[in-house]
């Protein structure tokens, strides 16, 4: 009998409550520091295993926006290669100055309307777009041209700060 009372002096009981889980633990003293650790680590793990099916569904949901995100760009960049295919092929500005109200298209749409047949300044640009009704920054209107001069449809004289910019000869029309 008195062996069975030292065995049960060694038994330890713990109860202990961690994040959502309360737990009641019986061992031998030289075994506490194990158990406890043990159990925590099964509390975590089983923790992470509820909390898995919000995690895999919200890395599935950012996966298909991904996807959906990679075939958008996908998208606009073969429709840009196109449309600068399409400006090569013949297709006139006026038709690409109907894509909408962006700085380019006006610009597109002054070009075709001969606005470029003489030399103008990026001033003179910029205030034909407010006459438009139109207030886009200068250094919009700025890009916006140099990018029509590097595709070639304007030629740029003068030098820096002090460009002027002039259509090219032939003017495209279809």
């Amino acid at each position: 009998m008195s062996e069975a009372m030292s065995k049960l002096s060694l038994e330890t009981k713990i109860k202990l409550k961690y994040k959502d889980w309360e737990v009641e633990i019986t061992c031998t003293e030289d075994k506490v520091k194990s158990v406890v650790e043990n159990v925590l680590t099964g509390i975590d793990i089983a923790s992470l295993a509820g909390s898995d099916t919000n995690t895999n569904k919200e890395i599935e949901r950012l996966r298909i926006e991904l996807d959906n995100l990679k075939s958008r760009i996908e998208n606009n960049i073969d429709g840009a290669l196109s449309s600068n295919n399409q400006r090569r092929n013949g297709i006139s500005l006026k038709e690409l100055a109907k894509n909408g109200n962006t700085c380019r298209s006006l610009i597109e749409k002054m070009f075709y309307e001969k606005f470029f047949e003489s030399e103008r300044l990026l001033i003179e640009v910029h205030q034909e777009l407010s006459k438009m009704g139109y207030n886009y920054d200068k250094t919009a209107v700025s890009h916006s041209l140099s990018d029509m001069v590097r595709e070639g449809i304007l030629s740029r004289v003068g030098t820096l700060r002090n460009y002027r910019y002039i259509q090219k000869k032939p003017l495209f029309e279809k």
